[in-house]
């Protein structure tokens, strides 16, 4: 339905998973630890590696950008999806992005992410995947080395502690408003609804005639949570007791009343919308205060 978040598309989710990935250095008794980069190196010469886009001054290089656009295109393959070319290189290029700005964000933060803290990470992913052989071969089949697994992995975990703090930052209460509707799936049907809610017919009687499984029932909503923005604004500007106009969206025809509002808990589906919602605002507001030079 129109008002449910598409979950599917969420920027919470980046591209890059680290869930087969592993450093031979660290599995392998004896061999010397290699020190852990802070950021992506810049060259030792004058001449800056083959790159896709540069942010804020770190390099999303062409080798890594196609190492992950590969994994991304397998994986979708295997889902069974269709992508074109130009939709895989635009979704992986802006998961890549959003990954660089996280990470950017939290050494900003002074979130140190020690050697000893990406052994356990390492740990853990040689238990989960059934051993250090799994974990190499993954590394080799995807074109990684030490340094460059490294540094992306380090870029991993630094996005994803960004990512945590964000949404951590989302209360679980806030203001909301308890919505039931008419909908109608064709103008005429909404108009007759309307013209009877004037002469006095009640709400719930309409409300339950156009939809006899729900009633209507919407439940508590909080701001953002509708998809359509017209439908947002319009639900927001109501009282208890009061209804909108019609409101067209691409599921149909509404008419929305609001029965309450005031501070009201999240639900579970309604937390991890707000969650996404900060994520992207955030994403949005962090970009927009970026310096992002792409290739030409």
């Amino acid at each position: 339905m129109f008002y449910k978040p598409h979950l599917l598309n969420k920027i919470l989710i980046l591209v890059f998973v680290f869930v087969l990935s592993a450093c031979a250095s660290f599995l392998n008794p004896g061999t010397p630890t290699p020190r852990l980069p802070s950021a992506t190196p810049v060259p030792a010469t004058a001449t800056p590696p083959p790159s896709v886009a540069i942010v804020n001054g770190e390099y999303i290089t062409s080798a890594e950008f196609q190492a992950e656009l590969e994994r991304y295109k397998a994986a979708q393959t295997a889902l069974g999806n269709t992508v074109t070319d130009e939709e895989a290189n635009r979704i992986v290029l802006e998961d890549m992005i959003a990954q660089f700005l996280l990470s950017q964000a939290a050494r900003e933060a002074n979130f140190n992410l020690t050697e000893a803290g990406l052994k356990s990470r390492m740990d853990a992913l040689v238990t989960q995947v059934g051993g250090a052989g799994a974990l190499l071969a993954w590394q080799s089949a995807h074109g990684y080395d030490d340094v460059s697994f490294l540094i992306a992995l380090k870029r991993s975990v630094e996005s994803a502690w960004m990512r945590d703090k964000i949404i951590a930052e989302v209360p679980a209460t806030m203001e909301q408003i308890h919505v039931r509707q008419i909908l109608a799936y064709n103008e005429a049907n909404a108009r007759s609804a309307l013209e009877q809610l004037a002469t006095g017919t009640d709400f719930d009687e309409l409300a339950a005639l156009y939809d006899q499984i729900t009633l209507g029932e919407l439940g508590w909503l909080p701001r953002g949570y509708l998809l359509d923005a017209s439908a947002d604004e319009a639900v927001f500007a109501l009282q208890a007791g009061e209804y909108t106009e019609i409101i067209a969206t691409n599921a149909g025809f509404h008419i929305f009343k609001a029965l309450e509002r005031g501070d009201h808990p999240l639900s579970p589906d309604a937390l991890l919308t707000m969650q996404e919602l900060a994520l992207r605002n955030w994403l949005a507001e962090k970009r927009a205060n970026s310096e992002i030079v792409f290739a030409p």
